[in-house]
C-alpha cells in the first residue's frame, strides 16, 4: 500500500490525498509548503482520526464498525503520507527535526491507545481487526523512523533512491537510457550555473584585487 501511495503522492500530491483527507485538510496541506509544517499537520490529522475511533468505541451503536474501519484506513494512509514527506525532504537534505519531533510525540500517544483497543477485544473487532493491526504496525514503524538518527536515515533514503533510479534506467531501452542520462546531466549543469550566479550576486562589487584590503589610513 505504501509503494502505491508514494507513487500517487509524487505524481499528483493533492489529488491523491482527497481519498483520505477532507477538503479543508487538503487546503491546509496546500498552504503548508515547508516540510516541517506538513509533518505537524499530518500528525494532527492522524490524532483526529484516533480521537474519532475513541469516540465511536465509546458508543455501542449499530453501524459503528464501518465508520471505525474507514477511519483506521484513513489513519494508515496519513501515516504513509508522513513517511513519504519525511523521506522526500531528507532526499533534498532539508532539516526536518522539528517536524519529526512532532510526529514522534503524537505517535507515542496514539500507539498505546491502539494497542489497548486491540487488547480489549470490542464486540465488533472482527469487522476492522485487520486494519487495526495494520494501524498498530504502521504507527510502530513510523515512530521508529521518526526517532532514527537523521544522518543515518538520510543516507538510507539517498541509497534507496539511487537504487530505484538505477533500476528504472536498467528497465529502459539503450536509446531511452542515454536520452534520460543526458537530460539529467543537462539539468544538473543548469542548476549548478544558477546556483553559481546566485552566489556571485551576493558578493558586492569591488575594485580591489584578491587578498587586497582597504586601507584605513586617512587620505588613502
Amino acid at each position: 500500500m505504501r509503494a502505491l501511495l508514494v507513487c500517487l503522492l509524487l505524481a499528483a500530491p493533492l489529488a491523491a490525498q482527497r481519498d483520505f483527507l477532507t477538503a479543508d485538510e487538503v487546503d491546509k496541506v496546500r498552504d503548508a509548503q515547508e516540510p516541517n509544517l506538513r509533518l505537524k499537520l499530518y500528525s494532527q490529522f492522524a490524532q483526529e482520526r484516533v480521537d474519532l475511533v475513541k469516540n465511536l468505541l465509546s458508543k455501542d451503536k449499530a453501524g459503528r464498525s464501518a465508520l471505525i474501519h474507514d477511519t483506521l484506513d484513513e489513519y494508515c494512509k496519513i501515516l504513509d503520507a508522513i513517511d513519504t514527506v519525511a523521506d522526500d525532504a531528507l532526499a533534498r537534505k532539508a532539516d526536518i527535526k522539528l517536524g519529526l519531533d512532532a510526529v514522534a510525540s503524537a505517535e507515542k500517544q496514539m500507539l498505546p491507545y491502539l494497542q489497548k483497543v486491540q487488547d480489549s477485544h470490542p464486540r465488533d473487532l472482527e469487522r476492522y481487526d485487520f486494519l487495526l493491526k495494520q494501524a498498530i504496525d504502521a504507527t510502530s514503524d513510523s515512530l521508529e523512523a521518526a526517532q532514527e538518527d537523521l544522518g543515518k536515515r538520510t543516507q538510507e533514503v539517498v541509497a534507496r533512491e539511487q537504487k530505484e533510479k538505477q533500476e528504472r534506467l536498467d528497465s529502459m531501452s539503450p536509446v531511452d537510457r542515454e536520452s534520460k542520462i543526458a537530460e539529467e546531466k543537462q539539468a544538473a549543469e543548469k542548476k549548478a550555473v544558477e546556483e553559481s550566479g546566485q552566489q556571485n550576486q551576493k558578493k558586492p562589487p569591488t575594485l580591489y584585487r584578491p587578498g587586497e584590503k582597504k586601507s584605513t589610513q586617512p587620505g588613502q
